[in-house]
C-alpha cells in the first residue's frame, strides 16, 4: 500500500516495477536536505531522442528532422535504444484497416534551444504526443512532396503537456501565412471546415495538430474528438486528445484520455509519461510510479527526482499531523505543492487544515475553498488514503471544521455528513460529525434563549457548545453578547479577547469589546477598538458615530474644552489661536483648511472639504480664514494658500498645498481611519 493508502492489486508483469519504485523512493532517504528542496525547483525531463538518422519507417514514411524509428501499432514513432524495444511493429490485418504513422516528439525551446521549467505557463502550448504526420497514400507509402513537407512536434516545458508544434522541422513556433490569418480571423477557420466534413482520421488529426500549434486547444478538441469517433481505436488520437485538455487546463479529463490510450497501446511510451506527470500533479506517488516504473523503460532522472520530492514532503506532512505539529504540516504541504503536486486537492486540505489550527481562518477558508474546486478536477481514487482517510472524505471533513470556526454551521453539519457518507467506517470522521451536530445544536439552543431575553440560560448553553469545540471564535462572540447584556463587563470583554484570538478580524467581537469598554469608561481602548472598525467599515455611520463619542468622551476625561465639537456633516471656523490649540489637542483625526476667502483655488477646495465632512463623519474638519487669524498662520508657518494639515492625536501626519480633490481625500482615508 502506498503512502496514499491506494489498494490496486498490480498486475503480475508489475511485480518487478514495484520494487524499483520502493527502492527508488528510499535510496536516497538518509541524504540531506539539500538535494530535496532542489528538487523543487526541477522540471519534468524531456524524452529521450535517439541518436539522428536518415532513414525513415517503410510503415509510415514519416521524416522528423531527420530522427527515425520504428512505430508502433498506433503510428508513434519509437525515439529511444529503450523505448525502440517495445511494440511489435505490425499493422493490422483487419480489411480496409490502415494506420497512419507519426513522427517522434522533438523537444526544443520556442526558438530552437532548450527551455526547461517546474510548472505550466499559461502563455505556453501543451507539448506531449501531437503526431501530424503526412497523409499515407493507398500504397502506404508517402509521396516525395508530402515527405518534404514534415511536422515536427516542440516541447516547450518540460512537463509531457506543453510545448508548442513547429512545422518542417524548424526551430521556432512557426508562422501562418497571410491568406490563412485572414481566414481565421472571417468566421470558421479554413482547416476547420476542411476537417469537420473529412472522414479521413489521419486528415482530421492534422487539423486538430494545426489548430493546438496555434493554441486553439478548445477547436483542436473538437477535432481530435471527431478523429476518435472515425477511428475509435487510435491510442495517438487520444494522447494528443489529452495535450488539448492539457491545453485547457481540464487535468482530470486528460487522465482519463491518457489511460485511454494506453489501454489501446499498453507500451505506449508517450502516453505514459504523460501519466506519470499528471499523477505527480495530483500528488498520488503510487499510480506516478506505475507509469514511471513502466515494464521494459527507464524512468527519466529529473522526472524521478520530483517523484521523491513529493514523496518526501508528503511523508514528513503526515508525521507531523500525528504529533500536531500544525506548523510543519503547513510548511510541508507548501513544500509538497511546489515540488509538484500543484492539482492535489489532499495537500491543499492538509494546507487548509493546518491553517485552521494556527487560528488564520480567512487562509484556512479560502484554501480549503481551492481544495474542493480541484477535487472536482480530480481523477477518481476512491481507495486513494491520506492520513489514514479516505481522500474525498478528508476534504469534506476540514470543511466542516472550516465553516463550524466561521459560524456557517449548517454548512458544516452537511459537509461533515458527506464525509460520514463516503467514509462510514473512519473513527476520526465519526468525531468530527458528532462534535459539529453537538456544537450547531448548542448554537441554536443559545440563540433562541437569547431571543426570548433568557441570557444567563443562554450564556450556559454557549458554554455546552464550547466544550465541544473549545477554539470556536463564534461562541465566544455569542456568549460576551450574553455577559454584556447581564451587565458583566469584564467577563464580556474576556470572551471577545478569546474570540479575537482565534479571529483577528472578528467584527462582532470588535464591537462588543469596544462597546464593553465604553461602559467601564475605558475610552482610549475604546476608541483604538472602533478606529480598527472605521478602517474595516468605512461606510458605516454608526461605527462612525460610536467612535466620535469615544473621542469626545476621551477629550473630556482629560478635561480638555471641546464644547464647539459636534459630530459630522460641519466644518467649524477657528477664529483664535486658543480655540486652534485645544482643536489640534483633540484625540482623533483632524483636517485643517488655511484659507483666503477671495483665492480661486481656496474657492475650488472650501466647498470640497464640506463634502468631505459627511463623508468621513469621524474626523474633526476646521477651516483657518489667514486674514481673519493672523496669529494662526503665524504660529503655523503657513505662508501659501490653500494649505491643508492633518493630525491626528494632537500629532500632525500630513502637509498638501493646493491639493486636488483625489489627493486630498485619498490623504483623509489614508491618515485619518
Amino acid at each position: 500500500m502506498s503512502l496514499f493508502g491506494e489498494t490496486r492489486k498490480a498486475p503480475a508483469g508489475l511485480d518487478s516495477m514495484a520494487e524499483r519504485l520502493r527502492s527508488a523512493l528510499t535510496l536516497e532517504s538518509n541524504k540531506s536536505d539539500c538535494n530535496d528542496f532542489h528538487a523543487l525547483n526541477t522540471s519534468l525531463s524531456p524524452l529521450r531522442t535517439r541518436p539522428s538518422a536518415s532513414t525513415s519507417s517503410s510503415s509510415s514514411g514519416c521524416i522528423a528532422s531527420g530522427i527515425a524509428g520504428r512505430r508502433t501499432r498506433s503510428g508513434e514513432h519509437m525515439v529511444s535504444a529503450e523505448t525502440s524495444k517495445i511494440g511489435s511493429g505490425v499493422r493490422s490485418s483487419r480489411p480496409g484497416h490502415r494506420r497512419s504513422g507519426s513522427e517522434p516528439l522533438i523537444y526544443v525551446g520556442a526558438r530552437g534551444e532548450s527551455s526547461p521549467v517546474s510548472s505550466p505557463a499559461t502563455n505556453v502550448l501543451p507539448a506531449g504526443n501531437i503526431c501530424p504526420s503526412g497523409k499515407i497514400g493507398r500504397s502506404g507509402i508517402m509521396s516525395r512532396s508530402a515527405a518534404a513537407r514534415s511536422d515536427v512536434l516542440g516541447e516547450g516545458a518540460r512537463n509531457y503537456g506543453h510545448g508548442s508544434i513547429m512545422r518542417g522541422g524548424s526551430g521556432g513556433c512557426g508562422t501562418s501565412t497571410p491568406a490563412g490569418e485572414a481566414a481565421a480571423g472571417s468566421g470558421l477557420d479554413p482547416v476547420m471546415r476542411r476537417a469537420m466534413v473529412s472522414t479521413d482520421p489521419e486528415e482530421v488529426r492534422r487539423a486538430g495538430n494545426e489548430l493546438y500549434r496555434r493554441g486553439r486547444f478548445e477547436e483542436a478538441l473538437r477535432l481530435y474528438d471527431r478523429a476518435i469517433v472515425i477511428f475509435p481505436e487510435s491510442a495517438a488520437c487520444r494522447s494528443n486528445r489529452a495535450a488539448a485538455l492539457i491545453g485547457l487546463g481540464r487535468l482530470g479529463e486528460a487522465l482519463k484520455s491518457c489511460d485511454e490510450a494506453v489501454k489501446l497501446e499498453p507500451s505506449f511510451v508517450r502516453a505514459h509519461h504523460r501519466l506519470a506527470s499528471l499523477h505527480i500533479r495530483f500528488g498520488q506517488v503510487e499510480s506516478a510510479g506505475k507509469h514511471l516504473f513502466w515494464p521494459g523503460l527507464q524512468p527519466d532522472p529529473l522526472e524521478l527526482q520530483k517523484l521523491k520530492a513529493v514523496d518526501m514532503h508528503v511523508r514528513r506532512c503526515a508525521d507531523a499531523r500525528k504529533i500536531g505539529d500544525w506548523k510543519i504540516v503547513l510548511r510541508e504541504s507548501n513544500a509538497a505543492i511546489a515540488a509538484g503536486a500543484d492539482s492535489s486537492s489532499l495537500l491543499m486540505t492538509a494546507k487548509a487544515e493546518a491553517s485552521l489550527w494556527l487560528h488564520d481562518l480567512e487562509e484556512a477558508d479560502s484554501t480549503i475553498s481551492q481544495a474542493l474546486k480541484l477535487e472536482i478536477s480530480s481523477p477518481p481514487s476512491s481507495q486513494a488514503k491520506l492520513f489514514g482517510i479516505l481522500s474525498n472524505s478528508y476534504t469534506h471533513m476540514v470543511n466542516a471544521q472550516v465553516e463550524m470556526a466561521l459560524g456557517r454551521y449548517d454548512n458544516a453539519v452537511a459537509s461533515a455528513e458527506k464525509a460520514r457518507q463516503i467514509d462510514p467506517q473512519n473513527f476520526e470522521i465519526t468525531m468530527t460529525l458528532n462534535k459539529v451536530r453537538s456544537v450547531a445544536r448548542a448554537r441554536t439552543r443559545g440563540n433562541e434563549l437569547f431571543n426570548a431575553g433568557k441570557f444567563e440560560e443562554a450564556c450556559f448553553a454557549y458554554g455546552e457548545g464550547l466544550k465541544y469545540d473549545p477554539f470556536n471564535p463564534t461562541l465566544y462572540c455569542n456568549r460576551a453578547a450574553c455577559l454584556s447584556k447581564l451587565g458583566q463587563w469584564e467577563k464580556s470583554i474576556k470572551d471577545c479577547n478569546e474570540a479575537l484570538k482565534i479571529y483577528p478580524h472578528h467584527t462582532k467581537a470588535l464591537l462588543r469589546r469596544a462597546a464593553s469598554n465604553g461602559k467601564l469608561e475605558r475610552w482610549a481602548e475604546s476608541v483604538k477598538d472602533y478606529e480598527v472598525l472605521r478602517m474595516e467599515l468605512p461606510r458605516d455611520s454608526e461605527v462612525a458615530e460610536s467612535l466620535f463619542h469615544a473621542q469626545l468622551a476621551l477629550k473630556t476625561s482629560c478635561r480638555n474644552g471641546v464644547s464647539n465639537m459636534t459630530f459630522g456633516g460641519e466644518v467649524e471656523l477657528i477664529t483664535g489661536l486658543e480655540q486652534f490649540k485645544n482643536a489640534i489637542s483633540f484625540h482623533g483625526a483632524l483636517v485643517v483648511l488655511f484659507m483666503a476667502a477671495l483665492d480661486h483655488h481656496c474657492l475650488r477646495i472650501s466647498p470640497f472639504l464640506d463634502i468631505l465632512s459627511r463623508r468621513f463623519p469621524s474626523v474633526k474638519f476646521l477651516k483657518v480664514d489667514i486674514n481673519k487669524s493672523p496669529a494662526v498662520c503665524k504660529s503655523e508657518n503657513v505662508i501659501t494658500v490653500p494649505t491643508l494639515k492633518i493630525y491626528k492625536d494632537g500629532v500632525k501626519m500630513k502637509y498638501l498645498i493646493c491639493p486636488n480633490q483625489q489627493v486630498l481625500e485619498e490623504s483623509v482615508r489614508l491618515y485619518c481611519l
